[in-house]
């Protein structure tokens, strides 16, 4: 028999990584994994190509991922092209109608097409849509917050910033039906209004999720997921441990609205949510398909 040279050794390595995988490929065979795509891999084109990859390698191996992605970078800098100053209340952008005709054009046109167009490019079907499709989110205006430092809860006017009040399944399961891929970008109509909404994108996410039952919600984000008091990665936790880490403060900042979204997210029948580090080439399919996995996971119980 001959030695195996370096280059079968490497094969050899590959195969028995994709059968290995293979046990979470049936679990979550036909399952909705709704993926929240924002942060430096959406400004990155080496990784945002590998993200695309990823999604369009999670639908051929029998899964049903949606995408709902942000944008605050790219609508930060196409506000100042225009001249528009934005105005922030506790890290959320008051949005008024000017402000709203950029963040819609940016969010639901450029942003939103570019994804489209990546994962189409890597042998995928995706098509990209807003919340105000088919009525796929609509919004109530949002009237109060927690103060990130404090966590008091603050009434405050953000003017076209929402929240999600309902989410309209039969427009997702439609294109799952149709082996399509939804790209989703978080603007919605108002449930009471005839106005267009600003809808916080991990807020969005949770949502879809939690409606569509979905078996997994992953956060693609800069930081490698929730840290303990020694900085080091928290890899599993349940509902009632992440409102103990966020109560002493272990948990805090932006990190909160976060774990927040994701004990939402499992209290409305998602099986686990996960944050996690998009700066990591393939964290998804890490996540999904090794033991280990990366970044925090929140289950239930």
């Amino acid at each position: 028999m001959q030695p195996e040279s370096k280059e079968q050794k490497r094969l050899i390595r590959m195969a028995e990584t994709i059968s290995q995988a293979l046990p979470y490929m049936r679990r979550l065979s036909d399952a909705n994994i709704v993926v929240k795509y924002g942060g430096h891999a959406m400004t990155d084109p080496h990784l945002g190509d590998i993200f695309a990859r990823d999604i369009v390698l999670m639908k051929q191996v029998g899964m049903n991922p949606i995408v709902v992605h942000g944008g605050g970078p790219q609508i930060n800098r196409m506000l100042e092209r225009v001249g528009i100053k934005s105005n922030f209340v506790h890290g959320l952008r008051v949005t008024d109608a000017a402000t709203m005709e950029i963040v819609e054009m940016v969010l639901a046109g450029a942003i939103n097409k570019a994804i489209v167009a990546d994962i189409n490019e890597c042998g995928g079907t995706a098509v990209g849509i807003c919340g105000k499709d088919g009525n796929l989110i609509l919004a109530r205006k949002v009237t109060e917050m927690r103060d990130p430092r404090t966590g008091e809860l603050l009434q405050v006017d953000l003017q076209q910033v929402g929240e999600p009040a309902r989410i309209n399944v039969m427009v997702l399961e439609q294109l799952a039906a149709a082996k399509v891929i939804p790209v989703v970008a978080p603007i919605g109509f108002g449930l009471n209004d005839e106005l267009t909404y600003n809808i916080n994108a991990d807020t969005s996410a949770g949502a879809i999720a939690g409606a569509m039952r979905a078996k997994r919600l992953y956060f693609l984000t800069d930081v490698p997921g929730v840290l303990d008091k020694n900085k080091q990665l928290i890899r599993e936790m349940n509902v009632e441990q992440a409102r103990g880490l966020i109560a002493d403060g272990t948990i805090s900042g932006g990190m909160i609205p976060k774990i927040e979204n994701c004990i939402d997210a499992v209290n409305a029948g998602v099986e686990a949510a996960v944050i996690m580090d998009g700066r990591v080439p393939h964290s998804l399919l890490l996540e999904l398909f090794t033991e280990s996995g990366v970044g925090t996971m929140v289950k239930r119980k």
